[in-house]
Formats: structure tokens, C-alpha cells, sequence
């Protein structure tokens, strides 16, 4: 077996170089094999089609890409601003049921003072004695209807 014919290799991996092993001196073969060549080709073919798709960029496409993106910036802003209007008028809600609450407890804290303070048997005992108030006698008392009002204003006298 001559080694003349016989072909390997070389180790380095970043260029695929042939070289051929014989009784005479080595020579490099510095020539890509076929996937090389077709791999450079594909990224070849690639460059030129992002060239191509590139190219429709022109004035007017530019011109509507901004206006949609003004339209959508302005739609945005728009409902994160509405957004913030409910939040306020909620916490602003929040705020006056708190504050009706606590009004309506000072409220019912002040009317039950008031109505435990009074003395119902003080106001008789001043009205008697200090005002010369009398109980009504029995032919005193007159039973009258109203014509379903809530009330009855006397303009007259009462007929018996």
C-alpha cells in the first residue's frame, strides 16, 4: 500500500484543507470543499434578500407607521388617565362614606346625650309648681279627626 493515494484530513477545524501524504513533499490544498462553498452561498442569498425586503421602507410607509404609533400612543394614555380618574373617584368615595360614618356617629352619640339628660320628671315638677300647669279634666278633652292630614292648625273655634 503507497501512501501516494491516500488522503486525510488536517486537524484544523476552522478551514476544511485536504492534503495528500506521499514520498514527496506535502502540498496544501487550500481550496473550500463543496458545503463551504454552498453554506457561504445560502448566507449570500440571505444578505440579499434582507436588502430587498429592506427597500419598501420608503416615505409614506414611515409616515403611517408613525400615525399608528401616535394613535396607539394616544389611545394608551388616554385609558391610563381614565384609569387614574376611577382610582381617584373611588378613593374619593372612600373618603366621604368614611366621613358620613363618623358623622353619624357623632350624631347618635350627641342625640343620645341629649335625650339621656333630659328629665322628664323635672320638666313636670317646673311646669306644675313653678308654671301653675294643671291636668286637663275630663270634659276638657276634645276628640277631633282630621281629614288625614298629619296635623290639624286650629283658625277657629273647635265645634263640640
Amino acid at each position: 500500500m503507497g501512501r501516494a493515494g491516500s488522503q486525510a484530513k488536517s486537524r484544523n477545524s476552522s478551514k476544511n484543507y485536504h492534503y495528500i501524504d506521499g514520498s514527496a513533499v506535502r502540498k496544501l490544498q487550500t481550496t473550500q470543499t463543496e458545503r463551504e462553498h454552498k453554506r457561504s452561498g445560502i448566507r449570500t442569498q440571505s444578505v440579499r434578500r434582507t436588502k430587498v425586503k429592506a427597500v419598501p421602507m420608503n416615505k409614506g410607509y414611515i409616515a403611517v407607521v408613525a400615525a399608528a404609533f401616535l394613535i396607539v400612543c394616544g389611545v394608551l394614555m388616554s385609558y391610563v388617565k381614565i384609569q387614574s380618574d376611577i382610582t381617584n373617584h373611588i378613593n374619593n368615595i372612600s373618603e366621604l362614606e368614611s366621613k358620613l360614618n363618623e358623622l353619624r356617629l357623632a350624631n347618635d352619640e350627641t342625640y343620645t346625650k341629649i335625650m339621656s339628660s333630659v328629665d322628664l320628671e323635672e320638666i313636670k315638677r317646673i311646669a306644675v309648681n313653678e308654671l301653675g300647669m294643671k291636668y286637663a279634666k275630663e270634659g276638657q278633652v276634645v276628640q277631633y279627626t282630621g281629614e288625614g292630614n298629619d296635623y290639624v292648625r286650629q283658625y277657629g273655634e273647635v265645634p263640640e
